[in-house]
């Protein structure tokens, strides 16, 4: 496929799928649209807040942070990864513009620490380890969660016990009023960079025990955008170019429900043509890299409850992803560099809980995946991953403790097709948790947890021509977290509720893998830190109040202490030195302010100092940067349906800042979104 085409492939197929949803889902509106079922639904009412029960987030052992599907509404974000720099203990890494790759570092423990799953089943990178969560749209989904450690149920997948952190995103399943058969949702998002985001969600009620979901979106965006460079004798303003991107996603969803069971299936197609804005460096700001993405998977999962003691749950996924990266300045004895991946998984895993009285569980799981790479690349070895997880686990709830332990069982056999793989490893990983509620009359509880754990080396560590290294160490990783929580709910006073959460905690890792990127973005520069002490402190705290009838503000505060140092040898001279990238100080705030039909929103994100090399000097300081976000949006009835109108100014005082070093962010930029629910 030629350049051309593939940049324009998106496009038609978007309007193709976009024809037939068109033709044959809106055409018959008219004949059930009138259904009192369908007006209750679209009715438009006064935001009210009766009640606030206990969040998941005090109860939960483990550090727990969600974003809902009214806050993602709301927040001004345009993927996944805008949305989870709300979060504490975060670090995004963002190389510039909509298309630029977007990766989460939680704790400091890096980037392939934090699992990503969607609806329970993780998404995989065997290649870089790296998900780039700027793939992944808000348009439909129903939440995000942060678990710092690991999500603490027993009946899940042996993979959510395989990381030191997970990022769960929850699809939004379909939910009808009686006699209600379909909900359609349309979007359309424009604004700064030349964006053109429409979406579309569709959702039917085949039976009582049957629904679909199909959602498509695609975006388009020239990715242009002003920036500030300066040499040390001079500044200047340029303009981002090679920032352009064309995205297509199509997702179809299947859920089903049958006697002491769910299911549900879904096939996710996502489609990237996109330019790769490089560094800039030696006054060069024109680049003229790109990335071609075609990722597909299928996945499924059914959960059963076999008796009152005994429930399993099984998933399984096949997934496919192509990568081909072009670069015309990078020349070759053979030509210049035109490296094509081609990446495949299959999973299968199996779970089962068994209920042994009425405080005491136990659980048992075990995971089976098989990965491969191929590449055009000279002297690739073609490798191939046969991973087995297993785990036993239980729990032991009384009226006010809850405690909770596991022993993961991890090992990896690699194999390849040329020259010498890194060998098999074989890894017993603990874990222990608890929950303890110690005020009778109060809701405060005190929270901790132990985790060991170690992360694999991924193929582009091991085996990436004139980079790998089969002898690289994994890392091996230990975590210690103690916290406190607090919620109190008032009820029918002013103020709703309270919610407070802090943790304090140390993580000490050994051969931590680092990777920082070179002017050339896909190539990356990988190595050793022989050994990392994580100090940190976290607080988060929400609120809300009603000032006035109709009025409603909800308040949320997050801050971030870390001090991650290299602790190798003291003969070095960065021993104690702040490790790359990790700020000792960072937060966020954010404020909703609900009135009738009206909406208002503010967000502010604040990251301190930091060094972009192992060593802590004035040539490696990267300043501090902040942003503040502000929205405003009205919600009215339209015949059947409501439309949502939403303005949005992010980054307000136009602030010049990178994430990456010589990678510029934008400054101040517009985006407009209208929403029409029927």
């Amino acid at each position: 496929m030629t350049q051309k085409h593939s940049a324009y492939a998106g496009t038609m197929l978007f309007f193709l799928c976009s024809t037939i949803l068109w033709t044959g889902f809106l055409w018959p509106l008219n004949t059930w649209a009138q259904t009192d079922s369908t007006k209750k639904a679209t009715q438009l009412k006064e935001v009210q807040i009766r009640e606030y029960r206990l969040t998941e987030q005090s109860k939960s052992p483990t550090p727990l942070q969600i974003l809902s599907s009214e806050d993602l509404k709301r927040i001004n974000s345009l993927s996944v990864a805008d949305a989870i720099r709300y979060f504490s203990g975060v670090q995004l890494k963002d190389y510039g513009g909509i298309g630029g790759l977007k990766t989460v570092n939680v704790r400091s423990l890096g980037t392939n620490h934090t699992a990503v799953f969607l609806d329970g089943v993780q998404v995989g990178n065997a290649q870089n380890g790296q998900v780039d969560l700027g793939k992944f749209s808000l348009s439909n989904l129903d939440e995000i969660a942060l678990y710092s450690g690991q999500k603490p149920e027993l009946l899940i997948p042996a993979k959510g016990y395989a990381s030191a952190s997970s990022i769960y995103l929850k699809t939004k399943a379909p939910d009808f009023e009686e006699n209600q058969r379909k909900q359609v949702e349309l979007t359309l998002k424009s604004g700064s960079f030349g964006l053109i985001n429409p979406s579309l969600i569709y959702r039917y009620k085949v039976s009582e025990n049957l629904s679909a979901s199909i959602n498509t979106e695609y975006i388009h965006a020239d990715g242009k955008y002003k920036f500030r460079y300066t040499n040390g004798v001079f500044d200047t303003t340029a303009v981002r170019n090679n920032g352009d991107v064309e995205r297509f996603r199509l997702q179809a969803l299947l859920f089903g429900k049958f006697k002491n069971g769910k299911w549900h299936a879904q096939a996710y197609s996502f489609l990237s043509d996109r330019g790769l804005p490089g560094a800039i460096v030696s006054n060069r700001f024109d680049f003229t890299q790109r990335i071609w993405d075609r990722d597909f998977f299928i996945q499924g999962s059914m959960e059963k409850k076999l008796s009152d003691r005994f429930s399993i749950l099984i998933n399984g996924k096949y997934g496919y992803v192509y990568q081909r990266y072009l670069d015309p300045d990078y020349v070759t004895t053979t030509g210049f560099l035109d490296n094509r991946f081609k990446e495949q998984e299959a999973y299968l895993s199996f779970s089962g809980k068994y209920k042994i009285n009425s405080v005491w569980e136990a659980a048992y799981a075990a995971d089976y995946s098989y990965q491969t790479l191929d590449a055009n690349i000279y002297r690739f070895p073609y490798p191939n991953r046969n991973t087995f997880l297993n785990v036993l686990g239980s729990s032991l709830t009384l009226k006010k403790l809850t405690i909770q332990a596991n022993v993961l069982s991890t090992t990896v056999i690699d194999q390849v097709k040329l020259y010498s793989s890194a060998g098999n490893k074989q890894v017993f990983s603990p874990t222990v948790m608890l929950s303890w509620k110690f005020l009778n009359n109060q809701d405060i509880r005190i929270r901790a947890f132990y985790k060991d754990i170690f992360r694999m080396p991924t193929f582009n560590d091991l085996y990436y021509t004139f980079i790998g290294n089969t002898l690289l160490n994994p890392e091996y990783t230990k975590q210690y977290d103690v916290g406190i929580t607090y919620f109190k709910n008032f009820n029918d006073k002013r103020i709703k509720f309270i919610d407070f959460q802090t943790d304090v905690y140390y993580n000490r890792i050994i051969d931590k893998i680092v990777a920082q990127p070179g002017a050339n973005l896909y190539r990356w520069i990988m190595y050793n830190i022989g050994l990392v002490n994580i100090h940190g402190l976290e607080i988060n705290a929400k609120t809300a109040f009603e000032p006035c009838n109709a009025l409603v503000v909800n308040i949320a505060l997050n801050y971030t202490y870390q001090k991650a140092v290299d602790v190798t040898s003291k003969q070095e001279e960065t021993y104690r030195d702040q490790i790359p990238y990790i700020p000792k100080n960072s937060g966020s705030f954010l404020a909703r302010i609900d009135y009738h039909n009206w909406h208002a929103n503010y967000g502010f994100i604040y990251t301190g100092f930091r060094y972009n090399q192992k060593a802590n000097n004035i040539y490696n300081y990267m300043e501090p940067w902040y942003t503040h976000d502000a929205a405003i949006g009205y919600e009215f009835k339209l015949k059947n349906g409501s439309i949502n109108i939403n303005g949005e100014v992010n980054n307000l005082l136009n602030q010049y800042y990178d994430l990456i070093p010589n990678f510029p962010m934008p400054g101040r930029n517009y985006r407009l979104t209208l929403n029409y629910k029927l």
